[in-house]
C-alpha cells in the first residue's frame, strides 16, 4: 500500500481519537469525539484539496475549495456536489449531527459528557469515510466494536446497490432493483430501521440485537450476490 503523505494528518488524528476511545473514561470519550471530528474535517479538506490527477474530481476550482473550507456545512455541501461517489455508506446529515455534538463538547465544555456508544458510532463512520477517500483501513491494536461490523456491512450493501443501479434509498426501489423476495424485503426494512437507530440512538442498542442484525445483513448481501 502506498504511503501517500497527504493522508498522514487525518490518519493520525483518527488514531488519536480511537486511542482515547479505548481508554473508556468520560474525559477520554470527550477527547475521542473531538479528535474524531477533527479528523473527519481534515479528511474532507485534504481530499477536496488534492490535485485533480489524484482524485479525478471535476469542477473543484481553487475558488470552490476556498468557499468549501469556510465552514463545516460548506465542506459537506462540496463533497455532496463533487465527490458523491466517495460517500458510499455515509450520510452527510449524520456527520453534521455528530459535528454539532462535538461543538457542544468543545465550546460548552464543563460538565458535558458524551455517551460511549455515540463516540463509537461516529468513529465507525469516520473509519468508513477514511477508507473511501484514501483506500486504507484505520484500526488501533485490532480493537473493533459491534457497530463497526454493522456499519461496514451496510457500506458493503451500498456498494452492491451502486453496482446494480442508481443510489436510491427507498425500500420500494431496493426491492425492484435487487429483486428481493417478500421475506428479504421485510428483513431489509427492519435493517434500515435498525441502521437509523444505530447512528442516532446507539446507546439504546442491545448487543444481542446488534449481532443479529449484522448476521441478517451479511446473509442478505450473500443472497443478492449469489443471485443471477
Amino acid at each position: 500500500m502506498k504511503n501517500e503523505p497527504w493522508k498522514t494528518g487525518p490518519k493520525e488524528l483518527l488514531k488519536h481519537g480511537l486511542e482515547h476511545l479505548a481508554l473508556e473514561t468520560d474525559f477520554d470519550y470527550r477527547m475521542a469525539m473531538i479528535a474524531i471530528d477533527n479528523s473527519v474535517e481534515l479528511m474532507l479538506k485534504t481530499y477536496l484539496g488534492l490535485p485533480k490527477r489524484i482524485t479525478r474530481l471535476q469542477g473543484v476550482t481553487r475558488k470552490i475549495y476556498e468557499e468549501a473550507t469556510k465552514s463545516f456545512p460548506s465542506l459537506l455541501d462540496s463533497m455532496e456536489n463533487h465527490a458523491k461517489g466517495k460517500l458510499v455508506g455515509i450520510e452527510l446529515g449524520e456527520i453534521e449531527w455528530y459535528h454539532k455534538i462535538r461543538n457542544q463538547l468543545y465550546h460548552d465544555g464543563n460538565g458535558i459528557t458524551v455517551e460511549k456508544e455515540k463516540v463509537i458510532a461516529y468513529s465507525s463512520i469516520a473509519k468508513i469515510l477514511f477508507e473511501n477517500l484514501f483506500y486504507e483501513k484505520v484500526e488501533v491494536d485490532g480493537i473493533k466494536y459491534g457497530i463497526d461490523d454493522f456499519l461496514l456491512a451496510w457500506a458493503d450493501f451500498n456498494k452492491l446497490v451502486i453496482n446494480k443501479g442508481p443510489k436510491i434509498f427507498r425500500l420500494k426501489n431496493f426491492t425492484e432493483l435487487l429483486n428481493l423476495s417478500e421475506l428479504e424485503e421485510y428483513t431489509l426494512a427492519s435493517i434500515i430501521n435498525f441502521r437509523n437507530r444505530v447512528v442516532h440512538m446507539p446507546d439504546e442498542i442491545e448487543e444481542t440485537e446488534l449481532a443479529t442484525k449484522v448476521k441478517e445483513l451479511i446473509e442478505l448481501i450473500k443472497a443478492i450476490k449469489n443471485r443471477k
